[in-house]
C-alpha cells in the first residue's frame, strides 16, 4: 500500500515502441499487430516469428483471464467481508468461490445483451469511478475524528507477511523482499491501458490520439490511486486495530471506526458496484479478444458464433467466465488465491506488452516510429522498460507469507509455467505452419466494415470467404 508511484514511471517506457498504432492494426490484435510490422516477415529469428503470432495473444489472454478472475474474486471478498458488519455471518471459502461464480454469472448474462446495454453501463461506471471514488476519499478526510501524522504515514514499515508465530519475510529475507511484495497490488492496478491500442481503429488521428489516451490512463490511474491511498492512510484511527481487524479487511474497519457500521455498509456498497462494474467489462474486453483469436484460427472454429438477436459472441463470452472461474478453484485450498491472481494477470499482460517493446529493441531497423515517440531516448527507455518487466515476472512469483506451505504457496508460477508450455508446444507442433496473425482486417476496413461490431466482422469474413472461392473458380476456368 505504501509503493504508489513505483509503477507510473516503468509503463510509459515502452509506449514509443508500442503505441506507434496504425490503422491496420486488429482491435485484439494491436500486440500482435504491432510485433508482426517490427519482426517483419523476412526475419526468420525465432524468438521474432513466435511474437508474431501466438506467444503474444496467448500470454495477454492469459492476463485477461487473470485479471477478470482478481477483479471479480476480489469483488466476492468485499462482498463476503461487508456481510460480517453487523452481523453473524462468517466467511468461508466455499461461500466465497460461490459468490464469485454468482458474479461471473451476472456479467456473463448482461454481456450477453450486446452493446446497446454495455454503453450505458459504460457511462455509469465512468461516474461512479471518478465522482463516486472523489466523493468516498473526500467523506473519509472530512469525517475521520483524528489523522495520522506525515511521519508515520510515510516512515511507518509495517511487515505483514508472517504468519503466527512465524516471522514476516523482513526477518527471514530483508525488508526490501517485502518492499518487493508490496509492488504487486500497484503494478496490478497499472494494467489494461492498452484498452486504448485496442479501440485505435475507431480513434480519430489514432497515431497520436491513441498513445496520449494510454498516458492519460496511467496518469489519471496514479493520482485518484494515490488519493484514495493517501486519505486512507491518514485516516486510520488506530493501527494496531486496523491490521488485526476481527472483519479480515483493513479499510473496511477504516470505514467502520470512521462511520461506525450502518455508514461503513453504506460506503462499501459503493466500493462493491464499482468493481463489479469493473470486473463487467473486464469480461467484455476478454471475451472480444477470444472472438478475435478465434476468428484467427487461435482458437476453435466453433467460438467464431455471433447471437444474430443480440449482436454479442456469446460462446466466448461463457468460455470467459468458465476459465476465469478455472483459475480460482485453488482459494479452496489457498489462502493467497486473489494475490496470485493478481500475479498471474499481471505477469501475463507485462509479458505481452513487453514482446513488441523487446523487438523493436533488437530489430530497430524493422520499426517504423509514428508521430509519438520519444527520438533518441527510445532505446534507452525501451531497455529499462524489458528489464523490469523481466525482473517483476521473477518477483511476482516469489512467496509473500511465511512460513511457505499448501496453504501459503504462490501457485503463479504453474499458471505462467503452463501458458508458456503450451504457447511453445503448440508453436512447434502446430501454430507455426498456419497462424499469422491478424491477415484480414486491412480488406475489411477498406470495405468499410465496422471493426468494433463482431457480428459486422462476421460476415465481412464469410464475404471474403465466398469471394476467394469465386476467384479460386474463375482462375481455374481460365
Amino acid at each position: 500500500m505504501c509503493l504508489p508511484y513505483q509503477q507510473v514511471v516503468v509503463p510509459t517506457f515502452g509506449l514509443p515502441y508500442w503505441l506507434h498504432l496504425k490503422k491496420q492494426h486488429s482491435t485484439r490484435g494491436s500486440l500482435v499487430g504491432k510485433t508482426t510490422l517490427y519482426g517483419g516477415q523476412e526475419i526468420v529469428n525465432f524468438a521474432v516469428q513466435a511474437s508474431n503470432t501466438d506467444y503474444c495473444i496467448r500470454f495477454n489472454l492469459l492476463g485477461q483471464v487473470a485479471v477478470t478472475t482478481g477483479i471479480t474474486f476480489g469483488c466476492a471478498g468485499l462482498i463476503s467481508t461487508t456481510a460480517t458488519v453487523n452481523s453473524g455471518y462468517k466467511p468461508t471459502a466455499g461461500k466465497t468461490i460461490g459468490i464469485y461464480a454468482a458474479l461471473l454469472i451476472s456479467h456473463a448474462t448482461v454481456n450477453c445483451f450486446g452493446v446497446s446495454l454495455l454503453r450505458y453501463l459504460n457511462n455509469l461506471s465512468v461516474i461512479l469511478h471518478s465522482v463516486g471514488v472523489s466523493c468516498f476519499a473526500i467523506a473519509i478526510l472530512a469525517k475521520a475524528p483524528i489523522h495520522q501524522s506525515a511521519k508515520a504515514v510515510f516512515a511507518t514499515f509495517y511487515d505483514g507477511t508472517g504468519l503466527t508465530p512465524s516471522p514476516g519475510w523482513s526477518m527471514r529475507a530483508s525488508p526490501a523482499y517485502v518492499a518487493v511484495c508490496g509492488i504487486l497490488m500497484a503494478q496490478y492496478t497499472i494494467t489494461g491501458f492498452d484498452a486504448s491500442a485496442h479501440l485505435s481503429e475507431e480513434t480519430h488521428n489514432a497515431a497520436w490520439n491513441a498513445p496520449l489516451g494510454v498516458l492519460m490512463s496511467v496518469g489519471v490511474s496514479a493520482i485518484f490511486g494515490f488519493f484514495l491511498l493517501i486519505s486512507l492512510l491518514f485516516s486510520i484511527q488506530d493501527f494496531s486495530t486496523t491490521v488485526s481487524s476481527s472483519v479480515g479487511q483493513p479499510v473496511v474497519q477504516i470505514l467502520v471506526d470512521i462511520f461506525g457500521n450502518s455508514g461503513a455498509i453504506a460506503l462499501m456498497t459503493l466500493v462493491i458496484v464499482c468493481v463489479w462494474h469493473a470486473g463487467l467489462f473486464s469480461l467484455t474486453s476478454n471475451s472480444r479478444m477470444m472472438f478475435g483469436f478465434a476468428r484467427d484460427g487461435g482458437l476453435p472454429h466453433f467460438f467464431t458464433k455471433v447471437d444474430d438477436r443480440f449482436c454479442a459472441p456469446i460462446r466466448t463470452i461463457c468460455l470467459a467466465a468458465f476459465l476465469a472461474f478455472l483459475l480460482a478453484i485453488p482459494s479452496l485450498g489457498s489462502s493467497v488465491a486473489f494475490s496470485a491472481a493478481t500475479s498471474i494477470a499481471t505477469i501475463g499482460l507485462y509479458l505481452s506488452y513487453g514482446l513488441p517493446i523487446l523487438i523493436g529493441l533488437i530489430y530497430p531497423r524493422n520499426f517504423v516510429k509514428g508521430p509519438f515517440n520519444l527520438r533518441f531516448a527510445s532505446r534507452p527507455i525501451a531497455l529499462v522498460a524489458c528489464l523490469y518487466i523481466g525482473f517483476i515476472t521473477i518477483v511476482f512469483c516469489l512467496p509473500e507469507l511465511n512460513p511457505v506451505n499448501s496453504q501459503t504457496l504462490n501457485y503463479t508460477p504453474v499458471a505462467v509455467g503452463i501458458v508458456a508450455l503450451w504457447a511453445f508446444g503448440s508453436w512447434f507442433l502446430w501454430a507455426r505452419r498456419w497462424f499469422t496473425g491478424p491477415i484480414r482486417q486491412i480488406e475489411e476496413e477498406r470495405m468499410g466494415v465496422p471493426i468494433g461490431d463482431p457480428a459486422a466482422m462476421v460476415k465481412a469474413e464469410q464475404k471474403l470467404d465466398e469471394k476467394i472461392v469465386v476467384d479460386g473458380l474463375d482462375d481455374k476456368s481460365d
